[in-house]
């Protein structure tokens, strides 16, 4: 079986394409075709670490995810994980790729997807809340993708801001955020806050996305935005029992709906949108199909 590094993982899953796998595997799971449960967390014997484990099923192919959380590393990443292919008509293992890279950049194609998807009138300027990995990946992507926007970055860590404006960014416009209010086309976060980070008057001008907040006791956008906003989420399984924004925000979970629920037409209305990622195992298997597609087509 052949494990994919961080970088042959990376140059496998393309965004463009994988925005297009992920549209299909949104549809798939939507319909019952490809078979997700919620992911297991199990704490390690001594509660150092926690292991999660993560199954898709398609007709086609059977993705799992595991990776482990060690927060007390320090020779070691906190996060390591890998995504097995395996064949889904006869459990065959075919390949595997570098979890944590793989992650980011399906994680990123759904920020890119529900951008595409609810894109405001004007898409000129983005504040990027986070500094981290998943901002190096976001920024990786709207740099492929939109070429010529201006992106802000609001974070803690100046040195951290100033590595990112310095990235290997070439097509976008990259500042740190000044102390004067500006107005943005949209909004994406992705921390592990337990802070809100933002909660701007909801405006139709302005789509937020929240990427980070994956636990009921995380928040990054916050009640102004999310009770005033037309809610979509992209797992509506996953997301009443780990999208932190909504749970704090206290909102009726009628009243959110799935991202595929508008994969072809946009909302009816001129409303403001909080578009909140959680992620699953679909996704996996979506950017499983893509690398499977991507090492053929360099096998022949």
């Amino acid at each position: 079986m052949r494990l994919l590094s961080a970088d042959e993982t990376r140059q496998a899953l393309p965004f463009q394409p994988l925005i297009a796998a992920l549209r299909t595997a949104i549809t798939e799971y939507r319909d019952g075709t490809i078979v997700c449960p919620e992911r297991l967390v199990v704490p390690t014997a001594d509660r150092t670490g926690t292991v999660l484990s993560m199954v898709a099923c398609g007709p086609d192919l059977i993705a799992h995810k595991l990776l482990t959380i060690f927060p007390g590393n320090s020779a070691l990443p906190t996060l390591q994980g890998q995504v097995t292919c395996l064949d889904g008509q006869n459990g065959r293992f075919l390949f595997a790729m570098n979890g944590i890279t793989a992650t980011e950049r399906r994680t990123a194609a759904i920020s890119m997807l529900g951008l595409s998807c609810f894109r405001p009138k004007r898409l000129q300027h983005v504040l990027l809340i986070g500094t981290g990995a998943q901002a190096r990946v976001h920024l990786e992507a709207l740099n492929e993708l939109y070429p010529g926007l201006s992106v802000t970055i609001r974070g803690r860590n100046t040195q951290r801001i100033q590595s990112l404006i310095e990235g290997p960014y070439p097509a976008l416009r990259i500042q740190a955020e000044r102390e004067t209010a500006d107005r943005y086309d949209a909004v994406i976060s992705v921390t592990s806050s337990r802070e809100m980070l933002f909660d701007q008057e909801a405006a139709p001008e302005t789509l937020v996305i929240g990427v980070g907040a994956y636990k009921p006791d995380m928040i990054e956008i916050g009640p102004g935005i999310v009770l005033k906003s037309l809610c979509v989420v992209d797992d509506p399984i996953g997301a009443p029992h780990e999208a932190g924004d909504i749970l704090q925000a206290g909102k009726n979970w009628s009243e959110v709906w799935a991202l595929a629920d508008f994969l072809e037409e946009k909302p009816e209305q001129d409303q403001p949108v909080f578009f909140k990622s959680v992620g699953c195992a679909a996704w996996d298997l979506a950017a499983c199909r893509l690398a499977m597609e991507c090492l053929t087509k360099s096998a022949a």
